[in-house]
């Protein structure tokens, strides 16, 4: 019987594997998305041919997808999302009533900026966020500490606290009424090849130019596309990186990071900053009397206070912000005279601030979530129609909260760089083009990485002349306008360094 069955089945699949030498099934009608939004097939193969393949729905590769939409000369493209995460598709309510959920960014006025002009922002208005306009910074010896206010560089705001799903949510609200050719495959990307254009021609989504290739994306449910150019946005662990033979340098820190959702009695519009002997801890507002916690420390450290009982857990949050580990800083002037009154005579307003205690925490609003924390550099950008963005190019430590800046850095940076090629007819998915986007970004990158690291290793340090140096750094920050303005506008999202410029 079972021989009988094998000759029975024999030719068909020799005609089988003949045929999936080159060509995929039409897997057309397994997507999902409306029906006005299908995918250019081939006529000769029907294997969905895309302009833009980006695997990672998250929120960078979300943003890339939406500021393409955006463009005059993108919104045309054809583009396709790859990501297996069934919350991309969910259409769960975001409630109000709930407690924000801990997982939260920092978005700064340049990333605000950037949602506004793609036209995401105004679904995040939809939701809970909250801007601040001050920060306080200072550390555990009470030698000093600095204060920044959005007043220093004229500005209203100088950032705002968004719930990581309500970002998500915003793009993808965004991406789905604009008008771009767009689908998403919720499955996994298996293995990717380069294929020869000449063998697709016959599309108006993509030119075929017989001396180019496409890349081919074999998807884990069977599915394959094509793409003239694929975007790895799909986080630190990226597979698309990893495909593309993109090597890496970095480094594990011996610290976790511990976040939460904490409630307070009063409204906190600042954001806050202690160091301490193990690791920075902040406090971030997020509206309705609530903060997140970002808690950097030892590993043992972060699983014993994770598995602290709610009473002592708050008692060790309020420790590390006021009542502990070392003495309030004094509100004193310095360098009143001497060589640093010239650098004074344009005094910021957040100078002559004084010390202020952070709000008293008196409740724990969500669960405590432990993170191990490295940084991570992908020592190319891009390779032959391959691209990365986010997490997939660098990763870097929490203390300034400004991960996901950078990964919404390189979706803008990315996206003009698409529409430069656009614009002059190049092939988007050219090494060429594409080395445009990695100069740029790199730069910046490697820039914010450095100053990040820097200030880990300077401050996992407890030393009395190295604690007296760092302190001395806080005062001529706080008191050195012009030192301090650069430094607002940089973390802010501006290009130049923090230096005296």
């Amino acid at each position: 019987m079972n021989r009988a069955i094998v000759r029975r089945i024999t030719p068909n699949i020799r005609t089988w594997r003949s045929t999936l030498k080159t060509f995929c099934s039409d897997t057309s009608e397994k997507l999902h998305g409306s029906d006005g939004d299908k995918a250019v097939t081939d006529s000769t193969d029907n294997v969905p041919q895309y302009d833009v393949a980006i695997v990672g729905g998250g929120m960078v590769g979300m943003a890339l997808a939406c500021s393409l939409a955006s463009m005059p000369l993108t919104k045309h493209l054809n583009v396709a999302i790859i990501d297996s995460n069934p919350a991309l598709l969910a259409r769960d309510n975001i409630k109000k009533e709930d407690a924000p959920d801990p997982r939260v960014s920092t978005v700064t006025p340049a990333t605000i900026s950037f949602f506004k002009g793609m036209g995401a922002w105004q679904y995040v208005q939809l939701h809970r966020h909250a801007f601040f306009d001050r920060m306080q910074v200072w550390d555990y010896t009470g030698l000093g500490y600095t204060r920044y206010s959005a007043r220093d560089v004229d500005k209203a705001v100088l950032g705002c606290v968004v719930e990581n799903k309500v970002l998500q949510r915003s793009l993808l609200s965004c991406m789905e009424d604009s008008d771009v050719k767009k689908k998403i495959y919720p499955s996994r990307l298996n293995s990717m090849t380069l294929h020869k254009s000449s063998l697709l021609s016959g599309t108006d989504s993509i030119s075929s130019e017989p001396s180019g290739s496409l890349a081919k994306l074999n998807l884990s449910d069977g599915d394959c596309l094509y793409a003239k150019l694929v975007v790895g946005a799909d986080g630190s662990k990226s597979h698309v990186r990893k495909l593309a033979g993109i090597s890496t340098t970095g480094w594990k820190y011996p610290q976790n990071a511990i976040i939460c959702t904490v409630e307070h009695t009063e409204d906190n519009r600042c954001a806050w900053q202690r160091f301490l002997r193990t690791g920075p801890i902040a406090l971030l507002p997020m509206g309705d009397n609530y903060s997140n916690i970002v808690w950097t420390m030892g590993p043992q450290q972060a699983a014993d206070r994770r598995s602290m009982n709610e009473a002592d857990f708050l008692k060790a949050v309020n420790d590390a912000l006021d009542d502990g580990h070392g003495p309030h800083p004094q509100s004193e002037r310095i360098g009143d005279g001497g060589i640093l009154a010239w650098l004074r005579s344009d005094e910021t307003s957040s100078a002559s601030e004084h010390f202020e205690v952070p709000p008293r925490i008196t409740k724990l609003a969500s669960d405590r979530m432990v993170f191990p924390l490295s940084l991570m550099h992908a020592n190319n950008y891009v390779s032959k129609r391959v691209v990365l963005i986010g997490d997939a190019a660098h990763t870097v430590h929490p203390l300034a909260g400004q991960g996901v800046n950078l990964g919404f850095g390189d979706a803008n940076s990315l996206s003009r760089v698409i529409a430069e090629g656009v614009a002059v007819g190049s092939d988007i998915g050219e090494m060429a083009l594409l080395k445009r986007y990695e100069s740029e970004r790199k730069a910046a990158n490697i820039a914010m990485m450095a100053i990040l690291d820097g200030f880990q290793k300077a401050y996992s340090i407890d030393f009395g002349p190295l604690n007296v140096l760092r302190a001395a750094a806080f005062h001529g920050v706080n008191y050195i306008s012009p030192l301090k303005k650069n430094i607002i506008s940089y973390a802010s999202g501006e290009q130049r360094l923090p230096l005296f410029t």
